[in-house]
């Protein structure tokens, strides 16, 4: 009950005189059994969440994170006790354990700054405790015992997320060495035949947490973590692994940008032959399709050499991309992921190739299959989302701003120019700019074709 109340009265459970005695109440609930403690946890994470939100509500700075909150001086406390809960003997009941890392978590996301000095203790004791589990896996004789230590394995990858989000891009080498080593345990732990659990799919999202924060220092860890990386490509089978990977590869892409360049060869025959497999599971090829876009922009110009290869592929699932029946809504879900990641694709790869005169004639011959997709969307309405709706009219406008006057025969259409009214319409932000971006580029292009 208090947890419901946490998540719709906001500025009630956050004035001072409640939490005078709303804290100490969840602290001894947490101690309690552990159906109790459960919804204990559940209540600190609303509680959070609404204290956070009401002081970014007063203002932040350029960063988004307000300087302090209603918790801050007992958040120490919280993240003690939370941490207490997950050790506790009983914490496998009720999924307990889960829920006090889940509380954690949201406590690590919902922090302000006062708290930062917080946030990198508590980095360490998760490292720490990941080591602990690592060397306390070598022992562990029976089935059950190593199947709950790769689910702490897991939990503690998530909590390593968290906490790595937070972390200042000026610190991230302090720990950076000891973070790459228990990521690096875990996986060649995985790839001789102990992942039983997932672990590898939450090591390789803690990795790509890693690269976000680092950038292109990461660089230094990339002899180590490629195999891996690989492997994981190659792992077709294991769709959530494979799809973590191709993650990996949009990260890195990210965050290295044309230094990527000698790993490319490698990670496009690789993403090649996930999309030529017929057995991935169909959720991973719109990913595969989408890192495409991820690749053009990291290597500009000299993304030239893959052009031909991943055009093909995205051109075949532009023609696969057809809803055929709009009330099978997996087969809904499926097309929009399909097309999502093929505008991502497109994106990417007229960015790339638009800063030279021979990119641009390699990019012509693209141009109908990319208006083709283009109008598929316009086309289906309500049916695409909002998000597709508005990334489709940012592809609309780029190809107005590299291509000119000679697109405007396909791009002024009514299928088309209802996609950028609803967009102008849209409740959804990011929608709503593109699609004005677009209008506007349309529009100037037809006054200069008019005025000619």
């Amino acid at each position: 009950a208090i947890g419901r109340v946490c998540d719709t009265c906001e500025s009630l459970v956050t004035r001072e005189e409640v939490l005078r005695d709303l804290v100490p109440a969840l602290f001894k609930a947490l101690e309690q059994e552990p159906r109790v403690a459960f919804n204990a946890c559940w209540a600190l994470s609303s509680l959070v969440k609404a204290a956070y939100q009401i002081s970014k509500d007063q203002g932040t700075d350029e960063t988004g994170e307000p300087e302090t909150y209603v918790l801050s001086p007992v958040f120490e406390e919280m993240v003690k006790r939370l941490i207490i809960t997950t050790d506790r003997a009983d914490a496998g009941e009720n999924n307990l354990r889960i829920s006090g890392y889940e509380a954690l978590m949201e406590l690590i996301k919902n922090s302000p700054k006062d708290c930062y000095l917080y946030i990198q203790r508590t980095t360490l004791d998760v490292l720490q405790r990941l080591q602990r589990v690592l060397g306390i896996e070598d022992n562990a004789i029976s089935t059950s015992d190593r199947s709950q230590l790769r689910d702490l394995q897991s939990l503690l990858c998530a909590t390593l997320q968290s906490v790595l989000r937070k972390i200042r891009k000026e610190d991230a080498g302090q720990i950076s060495d000891s973070v790459m080593s228990a990521l690096l345990h875990i996986m060649q732990r995985c790839s001789n035949g102990h992942d039983a659990g997932g672990v590898m799919e939450d090591a390789l999202m803690a990795v790509s947490t890693l690269i976000e924060v680092m950038g292109v220092n990461f660089a230094k860890y990339m002899e180590q973590f490629k195999p891996f990386l690989f492997n994981a490509l190659r792992t077709h089978e294991e769709h959530q692994i494979c799809q973590a990977a191709i993650g990996v590869i949009s990260d890195l892409c990210h965050a290295f940008e044309d230094k990527i360049a000698p790993l490319m060869d490698d990670m496009v025959s690789l993403l090649l032959q996930i999309l030529q497999d017929a057995n991935v599971k169909h959720a991973v090829k719109p990913h595969a399709l989408g890192c495409f876009g991820d690749i053009a922009i990291a290597l500009g110009p000299n993304y030239n050499r893959y052009l031909n290869y991943t055009v093909e592929y995205l051109m075949n699932a532009v023609n696969a991309a057809q809803i055929t029946n709009p009330d099978d809504l997996e087969q809904v879900e499926y097309v929009e992921s399909l097309r999502d990641n093929c505008i991502s694709g497109f994106t990417g790869i007229v960015q790339a190739m638009r800063s030279s005169q021979e990119g641009l004639q390699q990019l012509i011959p693209v141009v109908p299959q990319m208006v083709k997709l283009i109008a598929m969307v316009a086309e289906s309405g309500n049916l695409s989302s909002d998000d597709l709706q508005g990334t489709t009219c940012g592809l609309v406008g780029d190809l107005i701003d590299v291509l000119g006057k000679d697109i405007l025969p396909l791009l002024d259409t009514p299928a088309i120019n209802g996609l950028l009214q609803r967009c102008r319409r849209s409740k959804v932000q990011k929608a709503k700019s593109l699609g004005v971006w677009a209008s506007r580029e349309l529009s100037h292009l037809k006054r200069q074709a008019n005025a000619v």
